[in-house]
């Protein structure tokens, strides 16, 4: 599936007071009004809820050796996974943070994390869905702790085909806290175990099932803002690495389960995206005849993808172009408080190329919540607690409010970061490579709207009029906009900055 092509890397232990990137922020944080805090009753209920004994009725799994594997520095963390070969296949093992466990229904805590959505990221600070003393720490699944989790079993066939899924309530203790980087280290020097040898494996079989579906997964290099220990910030660009990708997977396939179990029990909340427009493809296969991208027409655009590498300028320009085709994703709900238990028609996510539900990142994004609870109740053979239901219908509103706020903010940071490194520099040539181009239709509309200024028709845009498009500048690693004639898409070109505002949150080049 699409890969977000923005990071945000972990903030420096100690910032300076008085800074223009800091103070651009925090204006940017009072605008959106983004809450600095949590409200002292939320503080409160929270603090109670992380002294609760939360082990009574679980299935007692801490001698299974979980382990997390996230970005370094992680603290927040929803995701322990173990693997084991079966003599016809594999056993997934994918304990999830049991966020029920200590978040009340109905009260302060539950309606606070309900107004914020998900975490939100930024340069200088995390804004997170729920107080540090659960997400940090007692809800978090951190090393050598026992933990409440939600424990997925999925046992897959020698193919890595889903053949069984349940889940449970269980008590676990992660071994160990890895990152993506120290994992990939270990696979290629070939001493990373059996257990982190078959996240290769059961990737690599995944990865191909998805193809076989017509599913993509789109490794976009990510930019990511650095925090430096100093206080200051920087930029870098980065190719996803391999693990990810098989990480991903593993959520993935529990998030195919999840629904499968929502469909046959008449109630669930989807994560759909609609397939993409065939003019977008057929765009998308000129763009890549204008990059030099062999596309025949007996090859899949999965398939296509499987053999491009982010690192190539042109492969990773046609990677940025193809994030297009997804657009639309929502959430489809049904046997929710006052909805059919009917599950709504065409409700595929179009890029995994299956039903597919958020049951997998409890501590960052809400939905997953109730997700996990109604499979845990529909596994358990119980009724899909009330309160649940009453919530579903308003799930979808919720989630798209929040995720455009956290859409927004995070790329309004990287817009700030940009600007500070460029301030100074106006008129400065720099070099770069043409990694998006605005097609017939947007050149239309905004030759129509600067016609509207001057004359009563509207002229057609041709080869000389001037078109905007985003470069990505080798340094220091910005994404910005660019305007010139002819924008060559995937070719390096030289560009002169003509505006750098941290106030606008603006950086602007031209073909120099």
């Amino acid at each position: 599936m699409p890969t977000r092509n923005l990071r945000v890397a972990p903030v420096a232990p100690t910032l300076p007071t008085v800074d223009p990137v800091l103070t651009a922020l925090a204006a940017l944080r009072a605008e959106m009004e983004i809450p600095a805090e949590f409200p002292s009753d939320v503080v409160e209920e929270a603090s109670a809820a992380a002294r609760l004994d939360v082990s009574t009725g679980r299935e007692d799994l801490r001698d299974v050796p979980f382990v997390t594997i996230d970005p370094p520095g992680s603290m927040d963390l929803d995701q322990a996974v173990h693997l084991e070969r079966l003599p016809d296949g594999y056993r997934v093992r994918y304990a999830i943070a049991d966020l029920a466990a200590f978040v009340t229904p109905g009260g302060a805590l539950d309606a606070e994390v309900n107004e914020r959505g998900m975490t939100l990221y930024g340069p200088d600070e995390r804004t997170p869905l729920h107080p540090a003393v659960l997400s940090e720490a007692a809800a978090s699944l951190l090393p050598d702790a026992d933990r409440a989790a939600a424990v997925w079993h999925v046992t897959l066939d020698e193919r890595g085909e889903i053949a069984d899924a349940r889940v449970e309530r269980a008590l676990v203790r992660s071994t160990a806290r890895l990152t993506y980087e120290e994992v990939q280290t270990r696979l290629d020097a070939g001493d990373a175990g059996q257990m982190l040898d078959l996240l290769r494996e059961i990737g690599l079989l995944r990865e191909a099932r998805e193809r076989e579906r017509g599913g993509v997964s789109l490794n976009v290099p990510e930019q990511d803002v650095v925090a430096h220990e100093d206080g200051s910030f920087g930029l870098a660009f980065r190719s996803t690495l391999p693990v990810e990708g098989w990480n991903a997977q593993v959520s993935l396939l529990t998030g195919i389960a999840a629904a499968r179990i929502m469909r046959s029990g008449g109630v669930g909340i989807f994560r759909t995206l609609p397939a993409a427009d065939p003019r977008d493809l057929e765009r998308l296969r000129r763009t890549a005849g204008a990059l030099g991208i062999d596309w025949p027409r007996d090859l899949t655009y999965g398939e296509l993808l499987a053999t491009l590498d982010s690192a190539s300028s042109r492969h990773a320009a046609f990677l940025n172009e193809a994030t297009s085709l997804f657009r639309g994703a929502s959430y489809a709900p049904f046997g929710g408080t006052g909805q059919p238990a009917e599950v709504p028609d065409d409700v595929a996510h179009a890029a995994i190329a299956a039903e597919y539900a958020h049951v997998t990142a409890p501590l960052r994004r809400l939905v997953d919540r109730y997700g996990t609870e109604i499979c845990l109740a529909l596994c358990a053979g119980e009724d899909v607690p009330v309160w649940v239901r009453d919530a579903l219908p308003g799930l979808p509103r919720t989630m798209a409010r929040t995720g455009q706020r956290a859409g927004s903010y995070e790329r309004a940071s990287v817009d700030i970061v940009e600007a500070a490194l460029l301030t100074g520099r106006v008129g400065d040539v720099f070099d770069a490579v043409v990694v998006d181009v605005e097609n017939d239709e947007e050149r239309r509309r905004r030759a129509a709207k600067r016609a509207a200024r001057t004359t009563a028709a509207a002229p057609m845009p041709d080869a000389h009029v001037a078109v905007r498009g985003q470069v990505v500048i080798v340094e220091p690693a910005v994404r910005a906009s660019v305007e010139g004639i002819g924008l060559p898409l995937g070719d390096p070109v030289r560009v002169r900055l003509r505006e750098a505002s941290i106030e606008r949150r603006r950086v602007d080049f031209e073909i120099a």
